[in-house]
Parts: structure tokens; sequence; C-alpha cells
């Protein structure tokens, strides 16, 4: 009787999967020149969470024409204080890496690598998922907190939107951002100049 108690109680204590979107208030973008060079840092808030507020980007992407950046993503929840559990969701994402993936779009051709227009609605083209450890989750599937772009040699203006899924369960190789919870949804335009 005594087993049978302890295992039930052991049953109820193992951990559950987290299956609610993210709470970001702040998305910080930056695309660091591999060659060196200043880095090109732009930013998304949304000071209420899920409040009336809508998020805000503060300017655009300005990139010079013809350079290879690492693009790294850094994610806050400025509700919680510094240093406390929930604050630092890049990490949360990292470390939940299976359930997430970046998602991203661009229009009139900014890019020239990779080419086309993003993954956003088909889940298997081409996004370069390279750069640093969490590019990948610890399966070896796309995660994007890190990704590579070179810019478009001529100068162009368009649109850059981010989508970050929360995909617990449903994550594959082709999934695209129709799968899952939406944690994060911003466009920015993005000038090569």
């Amino acid at each position: 009787m005594l087993t049978v108690l302890f295992m039930a109680t052991c049953a109820t204590e193992e951990p559950q999967k987290e299956e609610t979107p993210e709470l970001i208030t702040k998305a910080t973008l930056t695309f660091t020149p591999s060659g060196g060079g200043a880095q090109v840092v732009v930013t998304a808030t949304d000071p209420d969470g899920e409040g009336v507020q809508n998020i805000t980007v503060d300017g655009p992407i300005n990139l010079p024409p013809n350079t290879t950046f690492t693009l790294a993503i850094e994610l806050l929840n400025g509700l919680v204080d510094v240093g406390q559990p929930g604050y630092d969701i890049t990490a949360e994402v990292e470390e939940e890496g299976q359930e997430h993936q970046f998602f991203f779009a661009w229009t009139n051709d900014v890019f020239a690598n990779p080419a086309g227009n993003g993954n956003l609605d088909k889940g298997s083209d081409p996004v370069d998922y390279s750069g640093a450890s969490n590019s990948k989750d610890i399966g070896g599937l796309n995660l994007g907190i890190t990704t590579t772009w070179t810019s478009a040699a001529s100068t162009l203006s368009g649109t850059f939107r981010v989508v970050l899924k929360h995909q617990p369960g449903t994550k594959t190789p082709v999934s695209d951002a129709t799968v899952g919870e939406t944690d994060l949804d911003i466009t920015f335009t993005i000038n090569v100049q």
C-alpha cells in the first residue's frame, strides 16, 4: 500500500511540458559584420506585455551592401526584475529549443544570401541557421537565435519580419509558421544602403 502511495506521489510531481507562449516585452536584433565593423542594432518593445499597447519598433534596419552578418536575437521580459526567473527569455527559448523556432520573411531581395523571401510561408525555404550553437536545437533542428545573412549588393528597401513560434510536440524539419503558438511577431523596415 505504501508503494502504491509513493508511486502515485511521484507521478504527480513529474514536470509538465510548458505549452504557453513566452511573455516578451523587448526584442533586440544585433547584426554583426563578419569582417569587422560597426554592429547594427534595432529593438522592438511592448512595455505592457499582453496589455493594450502594441509592440513597436525603434526604427529601420540599415545595412551596408554586400556584407555578411551574424544576426543574434535577444528577448527579455521587462515585467520581471533583472536576474529573476522569467526575465531572460532568450535563455528560456534556448533551453526549450526543441519547442521553438524563429521564422523569417523579407521583401524586395534585400538579402543576396539566403535567396528568396524567407521561410515564414514554407519551412523548407532557405534561411541560414548557422553562426552559433543556438542556431540549432539540441536535436539538430533549426532554432534561429543566431542566423547568418548577406545583404544585397545594390541599394534596396523592403521589410524584414521575425516570428518566434512555440511548437511543443509539433516541431519538425519542415514545420512552418502556421504550426504552434506565436510568441513574437515583429516587422522592421530594412534598407540596404
